[in-house]
């Protein structure tokens, strides 16, 4: 059995850096002249997010003109739309923390209502009572706004306000 600390050296492959000095200047050139990354990464040979990277560490940056700016918040505006709150909900928030003058129920959540999920319709009041697949398992049943999931009272339990953030504030 051959001895391996008498092999030799290792051949290792001699890499040329990606960055030559000729391959800086051709960078600096084709982002003056206003070509985009990807297109002055396939003219250098390298991928647009090495020529990202070296563009960062050289700091050239483009800076964002006020028409750059009116484009982007223009092909904005459809995605934000599509993101609004929608209406009810705003108004079943709005409730919960106090900015309406909806009365907000403050007393015990009454159990007369109580129903099987055969019962449970539209207006009533999802909240489950008990564990599910237990004999005594059912739903508040109380009235629940139009729309909305909860009766006032377990509205209040489902939607509190953020605590954690009570507490960040101290």
């Amino acid at each position: 059995m051959a001895d391996i600390c008498n092999l030799g050296p290792l051949q290792m492959p001699v890499l040329s850096p990606t960055w030559t000095d000729e391959r800086i200047e051709l960078l600096k050139r084709h982002f003056e002249a206003g070509l985009s990354c990807r297109e002055i990464a396939a003219d250098i040979g390298v991928s647009r997010n090495a020529v990202i990277g070296k563009l960062s560490r050289l700091n050239l940056t483009r800076g964002r003109t006020v028409d750059d700016r009116k484009i982007q918040d223009r092909s904005l505006a459809p995605a934000r739309a599509s993101r609004a709150v929608p209406r009810l909900q705003y108004e079943m928030l709005a409730t919960i923390y106090g900015e309406t003058d909806a009365p907000v129920v403050a007393g015990p959540i009454g159990d007369a209502n109580r129903c099987s999920l055969m019962e449970l319709s539209e207006n009533r009041c999802r909240w489950p009572i008990s564990t599910p697949g237990a004999d005594d398992f059912c739903f508040c049943g109380n009235t629940a706004p139009d729309g909305q999931s909860y009766c006032a009272g377990h509205s209040r339990l489902a939607y509190r306000p953020n605590s954690r953030a009570r507490l960040a504030r101290g």
